[in-house]
């Protein structure tokens, strides 16, 4: 529909490629049917709205037509392979999350992270009764630091 529309007006798919800024490539496999060659098919309906668009012809009824070209299209693909590609994915996202739980990059650094906090810890705690423990020595017990000055 796309590509008589196209040949109607005169124009070649090159001008159109250059006017809707989109590769010669991505219009060739809309107008052949190769909707296999798309990864996302929200990106290709967005295509094919501005093609027909650009076409003079109605956007929205294009992609109803389109729409019913993929149902067609789809419901020839046996429920059998669904379910097999329904359970390919599972199984890709259970692999997926049993990788994230065993990997040694993200244990080690949730060690080294803890080790560091209780080092800090641990050094302050030192810190802190040194200072007490060097006070208590100059202040409390004065006794002891005049018996050592007496001494010499």
């Amino acid at each position: 529909m796309l590509q008589g529309s196209r040949l109607e007006s005169g124009v070649s798919l090159e001008e159109a490629s250059a006017d809707l800024k989109i590769k010669t490539l991505i219009l060739e496999n809309i107008e052949d049917g190769n909707i296999g060659c798309f990864k996302d098919i929200f990106v290709l309906k967005d295509y094919i709205y501005d093609y027909a668009k650009y076409l003079g012809l109605d956007a929205d009824k294009t992609i109803d037509s389109f729409n019913e070209y993929l149902f067609e299209y789809t419901s020839k693909i046996p429920v059998e392979e669904i379910e097999k590609e329904v359970e390919r994915q599972k199984k890709e996202e259970e692999e997926r999350k049993e990788e994230k739980i065993v990997s040694p990059y993200t244990v080690q650094k949730n060690n080294i992270s803890k080790l560091r906090v209780l080092v800090y810890i641990v050094g302050i705690l030192i810190v802190i009764f040194l200072v007490v423990w060097s006070v208590k020595q100059i202040a409390i017990d004065n006794g002891i630091t005049d018996k050592i000055s007496y001494v010499r």
